[in-house]
């Protein structure tokens, strides 16, 4: 570059010192001393925040069973267990509104969502909660 524009002589590096010389780079994220964003940031942790951290711990899983689900694997009238819908054992079922209900049954599951619920009613079945 020449001196006419505006980079000439040191190109923008200063005079002598660190930053003057090849390989000089601060490491991405650096702020200048700043606490750095992310360090700012709180940590959030707990089984309300599914994805803040991404250890196994702090997750909470649950399996989930939609309403054409149980269209096609139950027959009129039958009692649904946990079992019979959860594929792992020890994570909680959840029944979620997907597709339609037409048959009238006994679904037994950890959670449901509004509209699940209001689904299976109207179809002439019950909803019941599991511990």
């Amino acid at each position: 570059r020449g001196e006419g524009s505006g980079k000439g002589k040191t190109a923008g590096r200063g005079q002598k010192g660190a930053g003057s010389r090849s390989g000089s780079k601060s490491r991405t994220r650096f702020e200048g001393g700043q606490m750095p964003i992310h360090m700012r940031m709180r940590k959030l942790r707990g089984p309300t925040k599914k994805m803040s951290m991404p250890f196994e711990p702090f997750r909470t899983h649950t399996q989930a069973v939609n309403l054409l689900d149980l269209e096609r694997r139950f027959e009129a009238g039958s009692e649904v267990s946990v079992d019979a819908l959860s594929t792992r054992r020890g994570v909680p079922v959840k029944v979620l509104a997907k597709g339609e209900l037409t048959k009238p049954l006994t679904v037994n599951a950890h959670a449901f969502s509004t509209k699940a619920r209001e689904a299976i009613e109207a179809a002439g079945g019950t909803a019941r909660l599991v511990e």
